[in-house]
């Protein structure tokens, strides 16, 4: 039964974390504009090579138009390494975003 709550609790902070991707910018501040709704004091952006751009876009978005008492609690950068399809390994950047709602 401990390992049920463990996994409840990590889910439950799981649902914190928005993952940027090819979509437009908006719909990222949309996701993340929810969950501030529904009551999270925190969320978490995260991305990965090409979209580290639209994820500071998104971040920048929510605190400067349209919520202004949501502040950048931490921003963490590293790199990850993959390995491609003919077995070559490719270093991709990586950056999340923590915005805390005061």
């Amino acid at each position: 039964m401990a390992e049920k709550k463990k996994t409840e609790s990590t889910t439950k902070s799981d649902e914190n974390i928005i993952y940027v991707g090819k979509k437009p910018a908006m719909s990222y501040v949309l996701a993340v504009m929810t969950q501030f709704t529904a009551g999270a004091r925190e969320v978490q952006i995260k991305a990965r090579g090409k979209s580290i751009s639209r994820a500071v876009d998104v971040a920048e978005i929510i605190k400067n138009k349209f919520l202004s008492d949501v502040k950048v609690k931490n921003i963490e950068i590293g790199t990850e390494e993959r390995v491609m399809n003919g077995g070559n390994k490719v270093n991709v950047s990586t950056l999340s975003i923590l915005l805390s709602k005061a």
